[in-house]
């Protein structure tokens, strides 16, 4: 009386059944995408160089020296400085 022959429980509900198994392939896709760049990430980590201790001010100065950023003279002065302040404040 009501069937009409449109394949699993008329065709309307046979495309909303389609529309569920579309649903759960993106998310298990989703999720694998998440874990998968998360592990990613983790190896990144792990492999990558370790950073350098952070440079003190007395090591900046000489390579400022070094490059030719400062002259002798403000290298002196400003060695100086950090001299007196590391004597004062320790």
């Amino acid at each position: 009386m009501f069937y009409e022959g449109g394949g699993f429980m008329g065709g309307m509900l046979g495309g909303m059944h389609f529309l569920w198994w579309i649903f759960w392939i993106a998310i298990v896709g989703v999720i694998a995408w998440a874990i998968w760049g998360r592990a990613r990430d983790v190896k990144a980590a792990e492999t990558a160089p370790r950073e350098s201790p952070h440079e003190t001010p007395h090591e900046t100065l000489k390579r400022r020296l070094a490059s030719g950023e400062c002259t002798p003279e403000e290298y002196e002065r400003r060695k100086a400085l950090l001299d007196r302040d590391r004597g004062g404040g320790v």
